[in-house]
């Protein structure tokens, strides 16, 4: 079993986070966005030193730790500067904020379904209405933007464009000449482009992510990209993440007034997460890519008329099951109900997603093996 996803299941039942917590212990959980390791070294004992010594206070070291995400982020295709940072709670928060302290009141946004389930509401929780352009091929093997599908947004009013990237359910990464395509669309409408890039440091081995801000100067102009290492590092319950603000001279997305609700353990966390931890990360990606591998058999032996496309990204893959129509259009219900199994719900991201199921494949060998069987006999017997 790769590490670090050696963790036996008798430990992660202890948990009291979602993904263990939400369902009974009969069912095999495989569907929010959490992932089965313990901690990386350095990040449990920052943790355990800040305990130890009573440091669970407030947030304060704003700029220091916005260094350590602009060194960090210049990885992925451009030199981010220090002053363009701007620690935040969550990547929720980070993309409401950045909207709403940009866009005009009751603005149209674009967004890309099927896509993150929270992504609709939200841009109507600020008070701006969702546009769906979706995908191109979302169920092939090259899914990409709808690039005339978004222009024609923008020419009827759309001030927005929430991107998903890399994309999350289908783990894409949109391509640079897309990327590019799409700034210069956004400054020919005065538009902004808002980048959810929570999955950029889980790219498979060999493969380069690179910013939607460094596709272009276009691209900077226009956009901001969110980001946070709680997805790569399982810090999700830490509660921080950081805005990249492509052109802070123009867009009043402020450290001053974001910053307060970032988390002291979650800034602690990710600075260990991204000064010390990189050589973890890497043992990360090989153990989820060999993971990918086994799913591969797997589906082979348990659903031989699935499709999917293997993800540049992330640890969630995005199977089509339509193949199966006994299944119905949700089949993540029929696999709970008669599996005991818990995905996400294909049509949680759209109306797209009818037929589909979301897998999230960070877990143990055993678990993902036992899953599938059990997927495959629920199949089966439809």
């Amino acid at each position: 079993m790769p590490f670090p996803l050696d963790v036996p299941e008798s430990v992660l039942r202890k948990r009291r986070s979602e993904k263990w917590q939400a369902y009974p212990a009969d069912v095999l959980p495989l569907f929010v966005a959490e992932t089965d390791v313990l901690l990386a070294p350095a990040i449990r004992d920052r943790l355990a030193a800040a305990v130890a010594d009573g440091d669970t206070g407030y947030f304060q070291e704003i700029a220091h730790f916005a260094g350590v995400c602009a060194r960090f982020y210049s990885r992925f295709g451009f030199d981010v500067p220090e002053e363009s940072v701007v620690p935040v709670n969550d990547v929720g928060v980070g993309v409401r904020e950045s909207l709403a302290r940009i866009l005009p009141a009751g603005a149209p946004v674009v967004y890309t379904p099927p896509v993150y389930m929270p992504f609709g509401p939200w841009i109507r929780r600020v008070g701006f209405s969702p546009v769906a352009v979706p995908l191109i091929d979302h169920d092939d093997d090259n899914p990409r933007l709808d690039l005339p599908g978004i222009e024609r947004a923008l020419s009827e009013g759309a001030k927005g464009v929430l991107l998903s990237h890399p994309h999350n359910p289908t783990g894409v990464l949109h391509s640079d000449a897309e990327l590019a395509e799409l700034a210069q669309l956004a400054k020919s409408y005065d538009a902004v482009v808002v980048s959810d890039e929570i999955w950029a440091p889980l790219t498979m081995p060999g493969v380069e992510f690179r910013s939607f801000l460094a596709v272009s100067e276009t691209a900077r102009e226009v956009g901001l990209a969110v980001s946070s290492a709680s997805k790569a590092f399982n810090l999700a319950g830490l509660k921080c993440a950081f805005v990249v603000n492509g052109n802070p001279e123009k867009f009043p997305v402020r450290r001053s007034a974001l910053s307060g609700s970032t988390g002291h353990f979650g800034a602690l966390a990710g600075e260990a997460a991204m000064v010390d931890s990189v050589d973890w990360l890497e043992s990360m990606r090989a153990a989820l890519a060999s993971n990918l591998d086994l799913m591969e058999r797997l589906l082979a032996e348990h659903l031989p008329r699935a499709r999917w496309r293997r993800p540049d990204a992330g640890f969630v893959a995005w199977l089509d099951l339509r193949a199966y129509p006994g299944l119905g259009d949700d089949p993540a219900a029929v696999f709970l109900d008669e599996g005991r199994v818990a995905l996400s719900p294909g049509p949680a991201f759209g109306t797209e997603g009818k037929g589909f199921v979301r897998v999230n494949f960070a877990c143990s060998e055993e678990i993902l093996t036992e899953a599938f069987a059990r997927m495959g006999r629920v199949a089966a017997a439809h």
